[in-house]
């Protein structure tokens, strides 16, 4: 069972990062999940996050009780949910917008500019697919496959194809960072 919990501000898709991946888990890896979210009272720019199980058996309690990763898109969120990161957890971080601490090694730590990835094609809202590709990447949650296919499922045609984009983007970023720390 892997406990994920990703977090930012509202309008950076974080709450859509979540039901993808878990569409990607349940539909397309034969695997349980659960989602819970959390988020201020503004539309955007206010705290959010997404609450993920992910387990090979059924979940019999749907919330977090310490994550294994931790995304955090935001300092705000870093800042909130970093004290909860699981020793020896994963830590993923967008690199322009979070300043980590010292974790001593107490984590893995993973980062990278989604937000800049996403305005280098076009529009900084594929910022959540760059991630959600890194963070396939490096923790290896679920197959590549089943989160492009659970991508085709959820997103409209007019943007797939720059989504699809933004997620391999992300996805080769993670792999290799992956290859640098071997």
């Amino acid at each position: 069972m892997q406990e994920i919990k990703l977090s930012g501000f509202g309008g950076q898709g974080i709450i859509m990062m979540g039901m993808i991946l878990g569409k990607a888990a349940t539909l397309y890896d034969n695997k349980y999940a659960t989602l819970t979210q959390s988020f201020g009272p503004e539309a955007r720019g206010g705290a959010c996050s997404a609450q993920l199980i992910i387990s090979e058996t059924k979940i019999l309690y749907p919330y977090l009780t310490a994550p294994d990763i931790l995304v955090a898109m935001s300092q705000e969120a870093y800042e909130k949910f970093e004290p909860t990161l699981k020793d020896g957890g994963i830590l993923i971080l967008e690199q322009n917008l979070v300043k980590p601490h010292n974790h001593e090694g107490r984590v893995r730590e993973f980062a990278i500019p989604a937000t800049r990835i996403a305005e280098s094609l076009g529009n900084r809202m594929f910022a959540n697919m760059v991630m959600l590709g890194f963070v396939c990447a490096v923790t290896g949650v679920v197959p590549k496959e089943a989160l492009v296919k659970a991508v085709k499922d959820t997103l409209p045609a007019r943007v797939l194809e720059k989504n699809l984009t933004a997620l391999e983007q992300g996805y080769q970023q993670g792999m290799a960072q992956l290859e640098q720390q071997q």
